[in-house]
């Protein structure tokens, strides 16, 4: 049994991470393909039954390894639910209800803090990006609601005619066009019919005209060279384009669309833990960073050191990259994850 504090810790800190990510399906999976016998730490439980712990360093359960190999292995699996993006998705939408478990039940040590800070819409502002939108890209830069924008457009009123429910539609095709959502999709997301939605994208792309472009261009190239790149140049091979089965063809054409914004914003919240980390230490900080989730990260600091932390988190991810529209962080902190939101 490794013996190492640190490997053990690392493993636990990777439990943690699969259970909120995936859910417990992920974890059972995780310790049946890399042969670990779990060791519940509590008899505290979840709706499902699992048995969990969170002191100090939110841990889930202690998992002891009978071979050093494992870490091959651990790399190996973690690899197969991971995305070509460089993002790790949800398999199961059932298992994001235990997401507000896991946040409530995630603390800081005593007298410090969890300091929690999100980007705002990266996807939609790296598309404003890399599409060179400039409709976009101007709304964003105005400090406009991209989503009562795009409402407006869509449904051909002024912005102090937007409802909830035109706003709500709109923020669906804003991040369904990410996504290369089909009008079938749409139409289930936002209950209306197949032709209503389909009006819904073509008032979109007709609004903005770059993005469309991007949409048309990257799907070409991408069928021609079976990849498509990051802004930063990493490459995400979809082998999907070249199948014979439409549906796979046409996920691989989604695929595409999407990839190159969502592997940006992996890149990016990478570039800003380095950032965030090497800042924390460079000014002499106790705080440490704990802990990212797709676009968020999580620090846990001294309650002296709250407010300091909180506007170094904000500048370094803001800094982490620059693009035509910049990057907004909201910050918040709490005493549990779920408050620090």
């Amino acid at each position: 049994m490794i013996q190492n504090n640190k490997h053990i810790f690392s493993l636990k800190m990777l439990c943690l991470s699969l259970l909120i990510i995936f859910g417990g399906k992920a974890v059972n999976a995780f310790a049946q393909e890399i042969n670990i016998t779990p060791l519940p730490m509590s008899v505290a439980m979840d709706s499902e039954g699992r048995q969990f712990e969170l002191p100090r360093k939110f841990t889930v359960a202690m998992y002891g390894v009978s071979d050093p190999k494992v870490w091959a292995d651990v790399d190996r699996f973690v690899r197969k639910l991971s995305f070509a993006t460089g993002k790790k998705g949800t398999m199961e939408r059932k298992e994001q209800g235990h997401f507000r478990m896991v946040q409530d039940k995630t603390l800081p040590e005593e007298g410090y803090v969890l300091i929690d800070a999100d980007y705002s819409q990266i996807e939609l502002r790296i598309l404003a990006h890399i599409a060179n939108d400039s409709v976009m890209q101007e709304a964003f830069r105005s400090g406009a609601d991209i989503h009562s924008a795009t409402a407006a457009s869509i449904f051909g009123v002024s912005e102090d005619e937007i409802t909830s429910e035109m706003r709500r539609a709109a923020k669906a095709v804003n991040f369904g066009i990410v996504y290369g959502i089909s009008a079938w999709s749409l139409a289930d997301d936002i209950k209306v019919s197949n032709g209503e939605a389909q009006a819904y994208i073509d008032a979109y792309l007709a609004r903005y005209t770059g993005v469309k472009n991007y949409m048309d261009t990257v799907k070409t190239e991408a069928e021609k060279t079976g990849f498509v790149t990051t802004i930063y140049g990493r490459k995400c091979t979809i082998p999907e384009l070249k199948a014979s089965n439409f549906n796979l063809r046409s996920f691989g054409q989604r695929a595409a669309m999407n990839t190159p914004i969502q592997g940006a914003a992996a890149d990016i919240i990478k570039l800003a833990m380095v950032r965030v980390d090497k800042r924390l230490r460079q000014e002499g900080l106790e705080a440490r960073l704990i802990l990212q989730v797709h676009d968020e990260l999580i620090i846990e600091a001294p309650e002296q050191e709250r407010e300091r932390v909180s506007l170094l988190l904000k500048e370094e991810m803001e800094a982490a990259a620059v693009l035509k529209v910049k990057l907004l962080a909201d910050v918040n902190w709490g005493y549990n994850w779920y408050d620090a939101k």
